[in-house]
């Protein structure tokens, strides 16, 4: 009889905790759309300039906690020219207004460079919110960014797309590896 009650009172703990997130991605099976059925990929802010661009794809080797897919993301940003690339993911107007913070988990190549810090952008129809994530290292991490401190944003309750940027001023090292799972929002 014990055991039941543990096991209705976990599934019950579970269901409130999945009541406070709201997952966008975690890429377990490595196929699109996200979470909410949007789209996502690399962009490159100057396609015909060969001197920088971001290239995604699943990995299944370096997946967050060895099951599943993460998405690899291989950025260049040492171009003569002012170099921003990197990647998107559409919310599809989603409300975040019931959310506190963003969750992601990335990690750097233990066995290739890359940056030790990147821009998270979140936008709306008419604004975007920029933070500035500092201390990736080779391990996963999960950073938990709060929403309000994404400079520029005001309204949470549209939101359309959510964007890592890689840019040749702010990235730590100008080519390198970075490994990008779970996106999502908790309250």
């Amino acid at each position: 009889m014990r055991a039941k009650w543990l096991i209705a009172v976990s599934l019950l703990a579970a269901t409130a905790w999945a009541g406070e997130l709201l997952v966008v991605d975690d890429f377990f099976y490595g196929q699109k759309p996200n979470a909410l059925g949007g789209d996502f990929g690399a962009w490159n802010m100057y396609p015909d300039d060969a001197t920088q661009r971001t290239i995604d794809q699943f990995d299944q080797e370096h997946a967050y906690g060895g099951v599943g897919y993460c998405v690899r993301l291989d950025y260049d940003v040492d171009s003569p020219n002012p170099a921003y690339n990197g990647f998107w993911m559409k919310l599809r107007g989603v409300d975040l207004q019931p959310y506190t913070n963003l969750h992601l988990v990335l990690r750097g190549d233990p066995n290739r460079p890359y940056t030790r810090q990147l821009y998270v952008e979140l936008k709306n129809k008419q604004e975007i919110g920029r933070y500035l994530l500092k201390g990736i290292t080779d391990t996963w991490q999960v950073f938990r960014i709060p929403l309000a401190a994404f400079e520029g944003l005001h309204d949470l309750s549209q939101m359309t797309e959510l964007v890592i940027v890689f840019d040749d001023q702010h990235a730590t090292q100008k080519v390198g590896t970075i490994y990008l799972d779970e996106i999502m929002f908790e309250s």
